[in-house]
């Protein structure tokens, strides 16, 4: 919307500057202020968490009325847990619509809705947040901790995944990362990563200053496997009260901050030394509108919750967010800054494995945020540790920009 507006201003302006007659463009010369992505990707975080913190009453209420309280795990099931979580019986679930729905109607105000790195992760995170919502509404429909399949739900994620890897991988505005055509003219590209243009199936590390390796086609199953892989992980994480919300606001900064140095050609290619696009600056507004929507649902999701996100926000978010990282080409920067999301999908690998292999458990229980309820530790105090951690891993990944 506001895209459009200073699209339409700046060509008035311009023709007013070229006939020498001051109009209504140099009138209103603040709307100069809609082009830079600072300014609109603030003001998208703001109009995404003042939507959430708006609606977010009546949709609770609407879920209440609908009687879509979350259904939990028995004693017999999770033992000592149930007792700790007893008190959140009945708490109504699929509050992740509110998030959806913030977040794209902030972008749809404040991005260009046809770039197509806000496209596809849009679409993403849409398409994870429908099957997320199908899960969910069996859980509800049946009183079951069980929704979908566990089969017919990754067979789904990969679909979306592999459509959205797809699109990456063929879009001819995304697939090129590097240097500027002028350079390419001049005969200037060099040896660094941000002198010599890459494709999109090269595959990046801010340690290394150039292309790990580029696995060309490949890259698809790749990306696919990225986005399924932290979808889950965000799904796994969202076990306590404001974890996977608060981890998300982390983990959007750092990626909001990373589409804006990518999309600056001087900070990515002479500075840092990192992959550079065009059109990646633009995904910093769709980032920061998933920011300000998590900090909003944030408002009724902190201990004790009026609300949870269920698979449809956490799959929707992971989704989001994994697209993001292949966007930026630093999907492998993800394993740091996403760290959290990591630590939880590896206890339950690590925890899975142990028991066939050994019969044994390495953690009390997991995800590994339950191992620490069991050991004594408050819900608070796990999930204040919890953003912390995700806090100081985020500084960390980005502090790696900088090195050699």
């Amino acid at each position: 919307m506001f895209p459009a507006v200073f699209d339409f201003w700046y060509q008035a302006f311009e023709a007013e500057r070229a006939s020498g007659t001051p109009g209504w463009a140099h009138t209103f010369s603040f709307l100069n202020l809609f082009q830079y992505i600072t300014f609109r990707a603030a003001s998208a975080g703001l109009l995404a968490f003042l939507l959430s913190v708006i609606f977010g009453p009546w949709v609770i209420r609407r879920l209440i009325s609908l009687k879509v309280g979350q259904p939990l795990r028995t004693a017999d099931e999770v033992h000592k847990l149930a007792e700790l979580h007893g008190g959140k019986l009945g708490t109504p679930t699929m509050g992740g619509v509110l998030i959806i729905g913030s977040v794209l109607v902030s972008t749809l105000v404040w991005a260009r809705p046809l770039n197509p790195f806000i496209a596809v992760c849009a679409c993403t995170m849409a398409a994870c947040g429908l099957l997320g919502f199908c899960d969910d509404y069996k859980k509800v429909k049946e009183k079951k901790s069980d929704g979908i399949s566990s089969r017919k739900k990754l067979a789904w994620q990969l679909i979306i995944a592999l459509v959205a890897a797809s699109f990456l991988y063929f879009k001819k505005e995304i697939s090129g990362f590097g240097a500027s055509e002028q350079q390419i003219a001049e005969g200037l590209a060099g040896y660094r990563l941000g002198e010599t243009p890459i494709g999109i199936g090269a595959v990046c590390f801010p340690l290394f200053k150039v292309a790990i390796i580029d696995l060309q086609w490949l890259i698809i199953p790749f990306f696919a496997l990225v986005i399924v892989g932290c979808s889950n992980a965000v799904n796994l994480t969202d076990g306590l009260d404001g974890l996977a919300t608060g981890t998300t606001i982390s983990v959007g900064l750092s990626y909001a901050f990373l589409a804006y140095l990518a999309g600056h050609f001087f900070m990515a290619t002479e500075y840092l030394v990192i992959p550079h696009n065009r059109y990646i600056g633009e995904l910093a507004v769709f980032l920061m509108a998933l920011v300000g929507a998590s900090f909003g649902f944030l408002w009724f999701n902190c201990h004790p919750a009026k609300v949870f996100m269920g698979d449809t926000g956490s799959l929707a978010i992971g989704g989001a967010l994994g697209t993001a990282a292949l966007c930026t080409k630093q999907e492998l920067l993800l394993i740091i800054i996403g760290g959290v999301f990591v630590m939880e999908a590896m206890s339950v690998i690590l925890q899975v494995g142990s028991f066939k292999l050994r019969k044994k458990r390495i953690f009390k229980m997991s995800p590994i945020h339950h191992h620490f309820e069991l050991l004594g530790w408050h819900e608070n105090q796990v999930i204040i540790r919890f953003w912390i951690i995700s806090i100081m891993l985020a500084l960390f990944g980005l502090a790696l920009l900088k090195i050699a």
